[in-house]
């Protein structure tokens, strides 16, 4: 079973019309909403990570969804669900985590329970006053495909602690335990008016998000990987597949690129088959190079 197939039932059985993107846009409120769940030992090891690091990243997590569909992040909500073997002095050093994490987001409530595990859930809420608001249906043929930054350094990092680095200032380390959303590519993009787009986070990788853009488009995204930015040291494989960067992606029209102070063009959106372009190469689905949370 995979997740889009999940969240296929629910849609269907709901008949939402938010569900479908990083946020909910609820434009009668003014505001979008999103909530992640991190769960001990599928997303997060206590063996790799202290309490300071696993709260700024479940921050980070939320926060960079909100910058995804470019509102400005305001308020989060923190639900964490605590084992035994957990103490005050780590819940001191998560909250401080997330506190550093959020500047100027409000903590305004949440839930405490205890369980088996540590289990954690944000909902984020972010304002859309004077910010254009992006769907992953946006991207049209001519726009250009575009990155914040590196991609595949998060999946370095873990195999890294995997293999018994404990270097928390290494690059490829911190790039996983502490994220950072991207908050400037996010205002510069959504602040201008007069064009729609398409922008989500590759929390889930690269070639992941750029595949759901494309489907929810109907449009072929052609890549070319040598445009990606990233590290030598970090194959492409990882970079297009290793997920958790949070870094951004969007699809916007090639006259506002000037109004964006960093970004690098990795491919065009073309009318045609609709799918991925890797090098010439097309695909029509990823799903057996992406994480699934439910394969046994």
């Amino acid at each position: 079973m995979q997740e889009k197939e999940l969240i296929k039932i629910i849609k269907d059985i709901t008949q939402s019309e938010y569900i479908g993107d990083d946020c909910a846009h609820l434009k009668d409120l003014g505001i979008v909403v999103t909530q992640d769940s991190l769960v001990e030992d599928v997303h997060f090891s206590l063996e790799y990570t202290n309490s300071y690091q696993l709260g700024w990243k479940s921050a980070m997590v939320n926060l960079s969804d909100i910058c995804a569909s470019g509102a400005q992040p305001a308020y989060m909500t923190v639900a964490i669900s605590i084992p035994e073997y957990i103490n005050e002095d780590f819940i001191k050093g998560f909250y401080n985590g997330i506190k550093s994490a959020s500047g100027g987001v409000k903590i305004v409530g949440g839930d405490i329970t205890g369980s088996d595990k540590l289990y954690i859930s944000i909902t984020a809420i972010g304002k859309t006053e004077s910010r254009n608001i992006s769907s992953r249906s946006n991207a049209k043929s001519g726009y250009k495909v575009i990155v914040s930054g590196e991609h595949g350094n998060s999946a370095k990092g873990l195999q890294m602690l995997k293999n018994g680095c404990k270097d928390f200032d290494n690059k490829f380390i911190k790039s996983h335990l502490m994220p950072n959303a991207k908050f400037l590519f996010s205002k510069e993009i959504s602040q201008n008016k007069n064009f729609d787009y398409a922008m989500m986070d590759s929390s889930d990788g690269l070639a992941d998000a750029l595949m759901q853009i494309a489907k929810l488009s109907n449009v072929l995204l052609d890549i070319n990987t040598t445009k990606i930015p990233h590290d030598k040291n970090v194959d492409i494989e990882t970079v297009l597949y290793g997920g958790e960067d949070y870094e951004l992606v969007a699809c916007v029209p090639e006259n506002i690129l000037n109004n964006i102070s960093k970004y690098y063009v990795i491919g065009d959106v073309k009318d045609g088959k609709c799918g991925l372009m890797l090098d010439g190469l097309f695909y029509d689905s990823i799903d057996d190079k992406t994480f699934n949370h439910f394969k046994s």
